[in-house]
């Protein structure tokens, strides 16, 4: 079990250390099937200062400079406002990241992992911040990429959760996505994901159910977290005044024998950080049963009376199954689309090595 944290975004904003003035730190991205990647950044990026605001692209310019995302911005936006570390959230946040947007919402400086992004002229999109010392360099999540996820869904195979070898097919579909001529491409490349223990105390807070708080507990896959399990989960903790939702993930050969093809996506350890990532969750069980028992209930102190079953609509129709039809649909845009941002950042690549390869008197 894992306990977590579970506030609340778009609350005041709290003083600095010794009541000084609070640091303000921006972020910005396309967040396209958000993952615990994702989470992690922002995790990193809050603890560099004491207010943390996101700027969410809109799909009109993910499409220009990436290509098509797979999920609207609408979307975008909720699963950004859902993890536990973002106090606010900016939509439709211009793709280049100026001083003028950083002065626009009193922001000390922005953060961005160790990768590279660009316009669809091939320049860093924040070069300007770069220049002005408002840029700050956070640890990109090693193990786990969009282009990855999406191998995953394309290619029906298991050996991301059981252990198998990898088969040459998907081995194939990473080297052509994962790899450069310099060896492997330390944005985009598959790699598998080692959990830690650092990692989910990082991730979890440890607090355990305070007197008064209503206990509430829910068990799923909670695969491919997305935007319908935030709004199950937004509704479940709406259900109290102080509710401490617990989730059960079952383990990946149960979700598979229930699911069946290539199922779970994403294996229990990435499950748990994703789900532990949202902030309508306090605690977590690794490895739940499928079936609730009284003597699980029972191990969380709760009441003993039965008849304490609720089912909740969640009023969204998204589930796992229809974001595998999404990329399925649209492979070869995607496929184009990954394609482009390799070309890119090659073609970046170059042009700095060039450039520092010059004498110093040649570049004055």
């Amino acid at each position: 079990m894992i306990r977590n944290g579970h506030g609340a975004a778009g609350g005041a904003e709290p003083p600095g250390p010794g009541g000084r003035r609070a640091v303000r730190v921006w972020c910005d991205g396309c967040y396209d099937m958000v993952h615990y990647g994702h989470s992690n950044q922002l995790r990193q990026a809050r603890a560099m200062g004491d207010y943390l605001i996101v700027g969410v692209h809109t799909d009109e310019e993910i499409s220009k400079h990436k290509g098509p995302p797979v999920f609207t911005q609408e979307e975008r936006y909720k699963m950004v406002r859902a993890i536990k570390w973002v106090d606010e959230v900016v939509p439709a946040a211009p793709y280049v990241t100026t001083l003028e947007t950083l002065d626009k919402y009193s922001c000390d400086f922005c953060v961005h992992g160790n990768d590279i992004t660009l316009t669809v002229d091939g320049r860093d999109t924040y070069e300007e911040v770069k220049a002005a010392g408002r840029y700050r360099e956070c640890r990109r999540t090693q193990g786990v990429s969009t282009t990855d996820l999406v191998g995953r869904m394309l290619l029906v195979t298991k050996a991301h959760h059981s252990g198998q070898e990898i088969s040459s097919e998907y081995r194939e579909y990473a080297d052509s996505f994962g790899k450069c001529p310099g060896g492997r491409n330390p944005w985009t490349g598959v790699s598998q994901f080692l959990q830690t223990s650092q990692k989910i105390i990082q991730f979890a807070s440890g607090k355990e159910p305070q007197p008064g708080e209503t206990v509430i507990y829910v068990a799923g896959a909670f695969d491919l977290f997305h935007i319908g399990h935030v709004d199950f989960l937004e509704k479940v903790h709406g259900l109290a005044e102080r509710p401490y939702v617990i989730a059960g993930l079952h383990f990946d050969q149960e979700v598979n024998h229930y699911k069946g093809k290539n199922y779970p996506i994403m294996n229990l350890h990435e499950r748990t950080l994703s789900v532990l990532a949202c902030r309508y969750v306090s605690e977590v069980v690794i490895g739940a049963p499928y079936a609730v028992t009284a003597e699980l209930l029972d191990h969380f102190k709760e009441p003993k009376r039965r008849g304490i079953f609720c089912q909740i609509d969640s009023g969204s129709d998204l589930t796992t199954d229809l974001i595998v039809q999404r990329i399925i649909k649209n492979r070869l845009e995607y496929e184009a689309r990954n394609q482009k941002k390799e070309a890119k950042e090659l073609a970046f690549l170059e042009s700095r090595r060039r450039q520092e390869a010059q004498p110093e008197t040649e570049r004055l």
